[in-house]
């Protein structure tokens, strides 16, 4: 896809006119963007998804793990909000969960009709497992990037946080 970034001029240093583009080339190319965009980032997510502590989970019950370890304790509607599953698709995965050890299951101190979930120490150990080699894994690649490519990505960043949180 070609770049909508004017070259810059290297011996002036300055920018150099670039025609307008139409209302219809932006759409486009907003779509185009958008596009490839939602592919990368999906294909980043399952590339990254694949290091992860040795576990049998599937990746519906993986993600309400993550959200467990990093919120803490919720309840079934809380996680299901949070996952935005509903209560009867969550209840199954957290059944799992706690079949496999890595999720407990209390009365809430606060309201008694409901049941607070929290994650086991083997739950904690597997997500910090996870967690080190997600992130070795990305450190490795991105500290291979160009000073000017970590600018950019730390500009992406921020966007992309305000977009998921949109």
């Amino acid at each position: 896809m070609e770049s909508r970034i004017p070259p810059k001029t290297a011996a002036l240093g300055v920018v150099k006119a670039q025609p307008p583009v139409s209302s219809d080339q932006a759409a486009s190319n907003t779509s185009e963007i958008s596009h490839e965009f939602r592919l990368a980032n999906g294909r980043l997510a399952r590339r990254l998804r694949q290091e992860k502590a040795e576990n049998e989970l599937g990746s519906g019950q993986f993600s309400a793990l993550g959200v467990l370890y990093v919120h803490g304790p919720l309840t079934l509607t809380e996680l299901s909000e949070f996952e935005r599953v509903t209560p009867p698709s969550m209840t199954r995965t957290v059944k799992c969960l706690v079949d496999a050890g890595l999720v407990t299951r209390t009365d809430s101190a606060v309201d008694g009709r409901k049941i607070v979930l929290t994650t086991t120490d083997a739950a904690r150990e597997m997500m910090t497992e996870t967690r080190k080699r997600r992130d070795a894994w990305l450190v490795h690649r991105v500290a291979q990037l160009t000073p000017e490519q970590h600018r950019v990505l730390a500009d992406a960043t921020l966007i992309m946080k305000g977009l998921a949180d949109s």
